[in-house]
């Protein structure tokens, strides 16, 4: 890794392994390369397709993918990170790959595993995760959308919105309202094939950051029995399970954004002259990139204690994974800011990279659980770690 990368210090500390410096490496060479290469916002469709196909045959989207162990974050985390700074629908391809597989790698049994799995390591297949609905985005207990057993098949009908990957995915998890118990106990988790009869593309959706997201609607749609994951009432906990590892990829890809937007502005800092003398010897411009660096080092931080913690054996990691996507995508967001502001008229110019980040960054204080709702699973873990300890029972003594 080479002294001018931002990343240096950061793979130095004490979280990362050898392994971790030499993926590191790889990942770098495939982001400068092919993911800039493939990047086409243009053909935002085509060049998740081509960037999935590539990831496989660079061998890196096998991170991905559960094996013989559980996934390493601190892995994906630096892959995300990587990514994200230099082509946001690159980290995108990749992550959504991951959150895909992730619950056929949890709770898949050795067929479902055998058929899906290996497809989506060698980007053959592209992998989605159907949870939101209209009226279900962070409550995830609210889920409308229903399965029913007939006999050796399901019966799905509802309806799942922003859907990533949706309308050029290969197959969904779904999360449905099956009914053993009320709110989170009576949800369950299937994979449905993107060709089933019953499952349309109701509406493909635009945002300001293209990205392949749509509606889908489920009528009448039946799928086999055995392609329920997992226990039937278990799908709460799986959503959960999955997205206690993913989430803190989110700050990741904010941190990689928000690292571009640093590197942008230090060129910027250097280049650009305001009277008489180099806009870097400014000290309004000092101040704020001093700001930009702290929120740069700190969100690392607090995301690769999430990833090590978790990958060290944390049977959970919500309250580190919430810390983490809160902390880094809020701070993103206004390092961002801070390179638009100092990029002057050039930061709001369409096409420039500082512009692309400011579309970029908006959606990640969103998806994976708002920043409202990081507070309050933050601030519930904190109130429950200030309870005093239950008294032991003579049992126990």
């Amino acid at each position: 890794m080479s002294t001018a990368d931002p990343r240096a210090e950061t793979l130095s500390w004490p979280f990362f392994e050898p392994a971790h410096r030499a993926f590191a490496e790889k990942i770098s060479a495939f982001a400068e390369g092919e993911a800039l290469a493939l990047t086409d916002h243009h053909d935002v469709d085509g060049s998740c397709r081509k960037l999935v196909t590539a990831l496989g045959k660079a061998g890196l989207l096998g991170v991905t993918v559960p094996q013989d162990a559980p996934l390493d974050v601190r892995t994906l985390c630096l892959a995300r990170e990587t990514l994200a700074a230099k082509s946001g629908l690159a980290d995108f391809a990749f992550a959504m790959q991951g959150l895909g597989a992730g619950p056929i790698g949890l709770a898949g049994t050795d067929e479902q595993k055998a058929r899906y799995l290996p497809k989506v390591a060698a980007g053959e297949w592209i992998a989605a995760f159907a949870l939101t609905e209209p009226k279900s985005g962070s409550d995830v207990a609210a889920i409308e959308t229903a399965a029913r057993i007939e006999g050796d098949e399901v019966v799905i009908d509802g309806e799942k919105t922003w859907i990533s990957n949706g309308g050029i995915a290969d197959f969904y998890v779904v999360f449905a309202r099956t009914g053993e118990g009320a709110g989170a106990r009576g949800l369950s988790a299937f994979i449905v094939d993107a060709d089933t009869p019953g499952l349309t593309i109701a509406e493909r959706l635009e945002v300001i950051a293209p990205h392949p997201l749509a509606r889908l609607k489920f009528s009448n749609c039946r799928i086999p029995l055995a392609n329920r994951l997992g226990e039937p009432g278990r799908g709460f906990g799986l959503a959960m399970a999955t997205l206690d590892i993913f989430r803190s990829t989110v700050g990741a890809a904010a941190l990689g954004f928000a690292r571009a937007a640093l590197e942008a502005t230090l060129t910027r800092a250097h280049g650009r002259h305001l009277f008489g003398a180099p806009m870097g010897e400014l000290p309004l411009a000092q101040a704020g990139i001093a700001e930009m660096a702290l929120g740069v080092d700190a969100a690392a931080l607090l995301v690769y204690r999430a990833a090590w913690t978790k990958d060290m054996g944390a049977p959970r990691v919500t309250r580190e994974a919430s810390m983490a996507k809160l902390f880094a995508t809020e701070t993103a967001q206004k390092v961002i800011d801070t390179a638009v502001q100092l990029h002057g008229g050039d930061g709001v110019r369409s096409g420039t990279k500082v512009e692309e980040l400011y579309r970029e960054i908006r959606a990640l204080r969103i998806y994976e659980g708002a920043s409202e709702v990081q507070k309050i699973v933050i601030a519930r873990a904190a109130l429950a770690a200030s309870l005093p300890a239950a008294p032991a029972t003579k049992a126990a003594e």
